[in-house]
């Protein structure tokens, strides 16, 4: 067993299988994320968000995968019978992108189910994310990174039913630059230099009904999560945003899970620090930071 405060991880999402009262966690777990070959993702097992089993491998490359970098962010979610992977790679090259995989077991092993990236080609692209809609249509929710567009933007996208290709064009839903709190961390942004963050885009219902998404960019010179409510209901929008961030502490790439004692939690990294980011879990209650669980 490994404790909570003991595993170093990245992007962590929980999902939680009540058929088992177990929760998998998920994230960014290669030893160098950022220059260093992929080597897969791993998972871990936990009945109480304190005591975990593993690693073990949840995903590992066959020779013939296209990517062989930057393996980030993967988050699984059960779909018509099936765990499906949405994660990012990139290869020197080619653009980051998310590719979605697939099992029939939570904890994997996971195999390639799309053929390469779900989000646009020749795009930038990482942390796809997974949302139903109202009428039961999936999309695939993404952001478009600063280091293409300089302003990192926010983009929504109907899937087919299977999960096997886009419909449509992708809808921009926002820029980071038009909310109130996010900030250019361009080193010469005194002189016209532009790097608006935007990570991690998760969707969720409110309890009162309303539709949020949580994202992660920078505030005050620390990573931060901020919220924006949907003025329709619906994925694209318009989005209003709220004027500060939901979480500001140096931590982020937020997703909310139910536990099975009813509460609703955060999980998130923190501290944003190479090498010491570890998974934290915040019970929140009506959209707000509670308690750390």
């Amino acid at each position: 067993m490994i404790k909570t405060e003991d595993i170093r991880i990245r992007d962590p999402f929980v999902l939680a299988v009540e058929e088992e009262q177990a929760y998998y966690l998920f994230g960014t777990t290669d030893e160098n994320v950022w220059e260093g070959k992929g080597t897969g993702f791993d998972v871990y097992k936990s009945r109480d968000l304190i005591n975990w089993e593993g690693p073990s491998a949840a995903f590992r490359p066959g020779k013939d995968f296209w990517a062989d970098e930057n393996f980030w962010a993967p988050e699984v979610h059960f779909y018509k019978g099936t765990y499906y992977m949405l994660a990012s790679f990139k290869k020197n090259g080619i653009p980051r992108g998310t590719q979605i995989l697939s099992s029939r077991k939570p904890e994997g092993p996971y195999q390639p189910y799309t053929e390469g990236v779900i989000t646009p080609e020749g795009w930038e692209c990482l942390d796809g994310t997974l949302h139903i809609g109202k009428e039961g249509e999936p999309w695939l929710i993404f952001s478009r990174e600063w280091t293409q567009v300089g302003d990192g933007e926010i983009y929504g996208v109907r899937l087919s039913e299977n999960l096997k290709a886009r419909e449509g064009e992708p809808v921009l839903l926002f820029k980071a630059s038009q909310t109130p709190w996010a900030e250019n961390v361009a080193p010469d942004k005194d002189t016209g230099g532009i790097r608006y963050v935007t990570d991690g885009p998760f969707l969720y219902d409110e309890e009162d009904g309303s539709l949020k998404l949580m994202w992660s960019s920078f505030y005050n010179g620390e990573y931060a999560i901020g919220s924006a409510e949907s003025s329709s209901g619906d994925v694209t929008g318009p989005w209003i945003h709220e004027e500060s961030p939901f979480y500001h502490k140096d931590g982020g790439h937020g997703m909310i899970f139910r536990a099975f004692d009813g509460r609703r939690i955060l999980a998130i990294h923190a501290p944003n620090v190479r090498h010491m980011e570890r998974p934290r879990f915040i019970c929140i209650e009506n959209g707000n930071k509670a308690s750390d669980r």
